[in-house]
C-alpha cells in the first residue's frame, strides 16, 4: 500500500516537470529573438524620415525696380466727322481702312443751291461796290451827305459779310477730314441724303497709341516723364513694345487715391487701338544685386523668410530683408548669402531642424555603395 502511494506522487512530479519545460518553451518563442533584436527595433522607430525637397543657390543677377499695370490702348487724336450742310452725297471716296491726311475732301455733296446763294449775294456785293465808289467821289465834292455815304459803306459790309457766309455753305458742300488718320468706321454711302451735323465718318490717328493708368498715390514721387517702358499685348503673345512715359499728372484723385501716368508708344501695322496692354514701368536698376528665386519665400503670415539648407542636410528658416522684386526673382538685402541653398519646392512639410533629401538638379549626383547591383564571381 506505501508502495503504490510512492508511485503516484513520483508520476505527478514528473507530469509538472513536463508542463512546466513546455511554458518555458513557448514563452522563448513568443520572445522573437531576444533584447538585442527588440533594441534594434526600438531604434528603427526612433530615426525620423527626411524630407524631399528641391533647391536652387542664392545668386547674384542684374534686377530692375518696376511698376506694372494693365491699359488700353487709345489713339492719340480721333474724330467724328459731321456733315455742315445737308445735301445728297454725289461721290463718296473713302473706305474703311484707308489712311487720309488733313485736309483731304472725303465726300461731295450737291452744292446747287448753295453756288446759286453764293452767286447772288455775289452780285449784290459787286453793285453795292460801284455804289459806294461814286458815293465817294460825290461825297468829296460835297454833293452827297457823309450820312448817306456811311449808309452805302454799311451796305456794302454786309453784302460782303453774306457773300462770304455763302461761299462758306458752298464749301462744306466737300466734307474734308479734320485730321490726318486712318478711316476707323463709315455711315454713309454714294447717293445717300445728309442730314446737317450728321456723323459720317470716324478717324483714328494710329501713329501715336496711348495707354493711361491709375497709379496708386505711393508711387507718385517715383514715376516721372521720360522713363522707359515695355508693353505686351494679349493679342499679339511674345511681342515686346517699348514706350516711354509721356506725362505724369501730378493731381491724386481724392476718391479712388491715384494718379494718371500717360505711356505713349509708336503706332503702326501691329499695335491698334483697342488692344489690351500689359505694361511695365523700369525706374530702378541694379547690375548686381543678390537675388532668390520669388517661389523660395514662405507664404505664411509672418515677416519674410526662406528655407536654408545647412551642411547637415537640415532645414533653417531663415528671415530675410526685401529688395526689389522683379519677376521671378527677388532681391535680398540680408539674411541669407551667396551660395546658399534655398527651398523652392517641398518648404510647406518643413520646419525649423526637419532633415532632408535633395531632389532634382541641384541635388548631388552620388549613388550608395549598397544601392548599386552586386555582382557575382563565377565559380572556378
Amino acid at each position: 500500500m506505501l508502495q503504490n502511494t510512492s508511485n503516484r506522487k513520483a508520476g505527478v512530479a514528473r507530469v509538472a516537470l513536463l508542463a512546466l519545460s513546455c511554458a518555458l518553451a513557448l514563452t522563448a518563442c513568443k520572445g522573437g529573438g531576444g533584447p538585442g533584436e527588440a533594441q534594434a527595433k526600438a531604434g528603427e522607430q526612433k530615426a525620423p524620415d527626411a524630407v524631399p525637397v528641391e533647391v536652387a543657390q542664392a545668386s547674384r543677377r542684374a534686377i530692375a525696380a518696376s511698376y506694372t499695370g494693365t491699359a488700353p490702348l487709345e489713339a492719340r487724336a480721333e474724330s467724328q466727322v459731321v456733315a455742315k450742310t445737308s445735301g445728297v452725297a454725289l461721290n463718296v471716296m473713302f473706305e474703311e481702312g484707308q489712311r487720309v491726311s488733313a485736309g483731304q475732301t472725303l465726300v461731295r455733296l450737291d452744292s446747287a443751291r448753295a453756288e446759286l446763294q453764293a452767286a447772288q449775294t455775289g452780285a449784290q456785293m459787286r453793285k453795292l461796290e460801284a455804289n459806294y465808289a461814286r458815293s465817294k467821289q460825290l461825297a468829296e465834292q460835297r454833293l452827297l451827305s457823309a450820312n448817306d455815304n456811311d449808309q452805302l459803306r454799311y451796305d456794302l459790309e454786309n453784302a460782303r459779310a453774306a457773300n462770304r457766309l455763302a461761299n462758306l455753305e458752298l464749301s462744306y458742300a466737300n466734307v474734308q477730314a479734320p485730321i490726318s488718320g486712318v478711316i476707323a468706321s463709315r455711315s454713309i454711302k454714294t447717293g445717300n441724303f445728309v442730314q446737317i451735323n450728321t456723323p459720317i465718318f470716324r478717324i483714328v490717328d494710329t501713329s501715336r497709341l496711348e495707354a493711361i493708368l491709375n497709379v496708386p498715390e505711393r508711387e507718385l514721387a517715383i514715376l516721372k516723364a521720360g522713363q522707359p517702358v515695355q508693353m505686351q499685348v494679349d493679342a499679339l503673345p511674345g511681342k515686346s513694345f517699348q514706350g516711354v512715359v509721356d506725362r505724369v499728372a501730378p493731381v491724386v484723385d481724392s476718391g479712388s487715391g491715384t494718379f494718371r501716368v500717360v505711356c505713349s508708344f509708336e503706332g503702326g501695322e501691329l499695335l491698334q487701338p483697342g488692344m489690351f496692354g500689359r505694361i511695365r514701368i523700369d525706374y530702378d536698376n541694379r547690375a548686381d544685386a543678390l537675388v532668390v528665386p520669388r517661389i523660395a519665400l514662405l507664404e505664411d503670415e509672418g515677416d519674410p523668410a526662406v528655407f536654408v539648407i545647412r551642411s547637415d542636410n537640415k532645414a533653417a528658416r531663415v528671415p530675410v530683408k526685401l529688395g526689389y522684386l522683379d519677376g521671378e526673382w527677388a532681391e535680398v538685402r540680408g539674411g541669407v548669402n551667396p551660395g546658399d541653398r534655398v527651398v523652392i519646392a517641398g518648404k510647406t512639410a518643413l520646419r525649423d531642424g526637419t532633415l532632408v533629401q535633395l531632389i532634382g538638379k541641384n541635388a548631388p549626383k552620388q549613388v550608395a555603395a549598397a544601392d548599386k547591383p552586386k555582382t557575382e564571381q563565377p565559380k572556378q
